[in-house]
């Protein structure tokens, strides 16, 4: 069975919001007509806690960009992005939220970053999305979101590691890029991982 994974499709993430990706919204079209090719479609959500450790604001003298240690980590910071119950932690609106079977959230705890859907950075915590899509008889899953250099990368990587045959839908993807080439880099990191690249176009008929 396969699974198409959402990655972070929410408002901060997109024009206008917090942390915004460029062209973050031109996913969502994407999503929206990959959705109903699916039996089962999961979404990962960051939910972070007011004073989450990623956050440049919670830090004296810090600001975004920079590399801090947390908790024994390398924390790229933030700003404040995505907090529990805010309308920039909100899907979308434009996204097909009914299509949706289950929601994953992640970075709940303030003390670690979570960008994959599986697991935190650290590895210390699952957030249920494998244990569950194996039970579902999951063997292939199909990832696109936000962003390309991070949640999309590290959640791409973990589904390799857990076992799945993984495919990254490309142009369903967008990188923050803090460096030109980070995206690139990503791409070629993840398939060198064992990631599929491939387009929505040779999925949709």
């Amino acid at each position: 069975m396969k699974a198409l994974i959402l990655v972070d499709l929410q408002n901060d993430f997109c024009p206008g919001g917090a942390l915004a990706v460029h062209e973050g919204d031109q996913v969502i079209p994407i999503a929206n007509r990959l959705i109903p090719q699916f039996e089962l479609v999961v979404a990962t959500q960051d939910w972070h806690p007011a004073n989450h450790g990623s956050f440049a604001a919670v830090h004296y003298m810090k600001r975004p960009g920079m590399v801090i240690d947390l908790n024994g980590l390398d924390q790229v910071l933030w700003p404040i992005h995505c907090v529990q119950e805010s309308f920039g932690a909100e899907f979308h609106p434009t996204l097909n939220q009914a299509g949706i079977t289950k929601i994953f959230p992640k970075g709940t705890d303030k003390g670690i970053d979570s960008y994959s859907g599986f697991f935190d950075n650290g590895k210390r915590k699952s957030t249920g999305l494998s244990e569950y899509l194996k039970s579902e008889g999951v063997t292939q899953v199909f990832v696109l979101g936000l962003a390309a250099d991070f949640c999309v990368k590290f959640t791409s990587l973990d589904a390799v590691s857990e076992g799945f045959e993984t495919y990254l839908i490309q142009d369903a993807t967008r990188g923050v890029n803090l460096n030109p080439d980070d995206t690139e880099n990503a791409f070629r990191e993840m398939n060198e991982a064992g990631v599929n690249l491939i387009s929505s176009s040779s999925m949709l008929v």
